[in-house]
């Protein structure tokens, strides 16, 4: 597996990570044992960055992380995030970056994980209520305690960034990008290029859309969350499924598939950009894992751009509500 750094003064990390939300929560069914399977044949292949949060399945999540790290630890580097607060029954109960609820967050993250540090620590969402210094000030301080080893943000605004950075160095910024969500185009790279900040990809297959999976909302499970997420509705759906047909046939062209041409095409924007696909079966991570030794070409590079240019997607991000909480 090839390496970038987690931002200028980070660790190396795999070109591609994993991210494991998806094992516990929001996209059907979970079954633990096959994601223990998938996160250590993850570690086999080199793919070192694994991405969780305290609010995937309610911490149940990073209990499964911690459970498929035993005796593996040294060969991952560890992100989790805090910010987002979810009640026992998994309602959403708010945004909270006070550094009282930072520490607290962090200890119980530790306790579900089964480690002694966190190398990465991500803000999941900025809290509207509380100075971005403030939450960074308490972050720094699990840093200084040894509890956290890297800081990040999440869905973070350019001034907001600037302002974290002048508290303590940011070594990622994790935001959705992808052939179809293409708004971190704008400023948000560039900005990380400039203050030696890594951007963490995640969803860089569109949520599964642009692998070609899905021809119909109803190739996913009655539980689901991807049935209330806006592109996967009525006439966005069908105009998104354009999109996807578009990127199948440049991948037959290609000899790949269209997931592995997707993730090129994040990996081919910046070498400080790190994809982070997410999934449940050992055959789509070797797939996943594989898109990491494919080259594009100018030609190609060009193609897909006319392929999916910015704003292509039919339908945003996320349903009104959670959109809000983005971009602070």
């Amino acid at each position: 597996m090839k390496t970038r750094n987690l931002g200028k003064d980070g660790p190396e990390v795999s070109a591609i990570g994993l991210g494991c939300m998806g094992m516990s929560d929001f996209y059907g069914p979970a079954d633990d044992a096959r994601s223990v399977a998938v996160i250590h044949r993850a570690l086999e292949l080199g793919m070192s960055l694994l991405d969780t949060a305290d609010m995937y399945g309610v911490g149940a999540n990073e209990k499964l992380v911690g459970r498929a790290l035993e005796g593996r630890r040294d060969r991952a580097v560890l992100a989790t995030k805090f910010g987002n607060v979810r009640g026992s029954d998994g309602s959403f109960l708010g945004v909270d970056g006070s550094p009282e609820y930072v520490k607290r967050a962090c200890e119980a993250s530790l306790r579900r994980l089964g480690v002694d540090t966190i190398d990465l620590y991500y803000q999941h969402r900025v809290d509207a209520d509380t100075p971005i210094e403030e939450t960074v000030g308490a972050m720094a301080e699990l840093v200084r305690e040894g509890k956290v080893r890297y800081l990040g943000l999440s869905e973070a605004a350019p001034a907001t960034i600037r302002r974290a950075v002048a508290v303590h160095p940011i070594a990622a910024l994790q935001t959705e990008y992808s052939l179809w969500s293409r708004d971190p185009e704008d400023e948000l790279l560039e900005l990380c290029a400039e203050l030696g900040i890594a951007f963490v990809a995640y969803s860089p297959l569109g949520r599964g859309f642009l692998t070609g999976a899905f021809q119909s909302v109803e190739d996913l499970s009655a539980d689901d969350w991807r049935r209330h997420n806006p592109r996967f509705k009525g006439e966005n759906f069908k105009k998104n499924l354009e999109l996807v047909e578009a990127v199948q046939e440049m991948a037959r062209e290609k000899g790949c598939t269209a997931a592995q041409l997707a993730l090129a095409w994040v990996l081919a924007q910046d070498r400080h950009i790190v994809p982070i696909p997410g999934t449940r079966r050992i055959a789509r991570l070797e797939e996943n894992a594989a898109a990491a030794e494919i080259e594009l070409t100018s030609e190609e590079l060009e193609r897909l751009a006319e392929i999916a240019p910015k704003g292509i997607a039919a339908g945003s991000r996320y349903p009104e509500v959670a959109m809000r909480t983005l971009n602070r």
